[in-house]
């Protein structure tokens, strides 16, 4: 049985490097020219694999130099294990993904634009790995403010002085346009009036329910969902009304609910821990995009407040 010692000279990559080489070569002179080294070290290099092997590799002999049995069943682990050094060195000497962005932004908000933000800014900082969480704005802002994140942005009622820049969210009712709610319900104000919400704690939730209550009207929730893709998804289907940002009901099947208009604006605000290197270059990457954005909807509408 081999000693530990013995395993160690085994799987030496210099001793399993000289040995790949004579095999190759046919010669011992003319491994030791490839490997920069002279005849008597590559010889001693061999010897002491095959010490550590406890059998003969090479039979000398023969001209060209062939392995032995015991050689050839090696030679494979051993072109194997050199080959994984290499993919080992090559992966630890390349910075890419070595660095990390962590990023916290509502689900609506990571749109093909924002997408394509990171796309180029991961091309140009291979060394960076972004890592983006998408969720509800008030549990990305509590994480934020843990320094869960480097860079974060959320829906709010105002945003707050260390913000890097902010935006006016539109607000409307939208109801389905295959399933109408129909202009009884806002009438009779004896019908209540079936809601599609998001789960407790959902900012939209509270605002909606909050002008209900002002306008003295009967509701309640006709479906409740974590995910602003299943709350409209449902009123499109016309299980309710809903409070939801104008720029996240372009491409479903809904359209404002007419007697209830328009809300007042929310806003988008963008914040950073740090205001310089790449993380501010994104943040400004960033920052355009939203202004590209909010400008779809408000196009003489400046940021509500700029960076600082």
């Amino acid at each position: 049985m081999a000693s530990s010692a013995d395993v160690t000279y085994m799987f030496d990559p210099r001793l399993l490097r000289a040995f790949t080489a004579i095999v190759d070569a046919g010669s011992f002179t003319l491994a030791a020219e490839r490997l920069h080294m002279t005849q008597s070290t590559i010889s001693q290099q061999l010897g002491r694999l095959e010490d550590a092997v406890g059998a003969i590799l090479i039979e000398r002999s023969l001209r060209p130099v062939e392995p032995t049995a015991t050689g050839e069943r090696l030679l494979g682990y051993a072109r194997r294990l050199l080959a994984l050094q290499q993919e080992a060195e090559a992966a630890m000497g390349d910075p890419v993904g070595t660095a990390s962005i962590r990023i916290g932004v509502p689900e609506d908000i990571f749109n093909a634009a924002m997408a394509s933000t990171f796309s180029d800014f991961a091309r140009r900082h291979r060394n960076i790995r972004l890592d983006v969480t998408a969720g509800l704005s008030r549990d990305l802002k509590r994480r934020y403010r843990n320094s869960d994140f480097d860079i974060g942005v959320f829906k709010e009622s105002q945003p707050d002085p260390d913000c890097r820049a902010a935006f006016a969210e539109p607000m409307a009712w939208f109801e389905s346009i295959d399933v109408p709610m129909g202009l009884e319900m806002a009438k009779e104000r004896a019908i209540p009036i079936p809601l599609v919400a998001f789960q407790p704690g959902g900012l939209y939730r509270e605002a909606m329910f909050e002008r209900i209550e002002r306008e003295e009207r009967r509701w309640y929730v006709a479906f409740a969902a974590s995910s602003l893709h299943n709350v409209l998804v449902a009123v499109e289907a016309g299980l309710g009304l809903s409070l939801l940002p104008v720029h996240a009901a372009q491409d479903y099947r809904v359209r404002r609910y007419a007697p209830f208009g328009m809300e007042t604006p929310m806003v988008v605000a963008l914040y950073s821990w740090e205001g310089a290197g790449a993380v501010l270059e994104l943040v400004d990457a960033m920052q355009a995009t939203l202004a590209a954005r909010a400008a779809l909807f408000q196009p003489h509408t400046e940021p509500v407040s700029i960076r600082t």
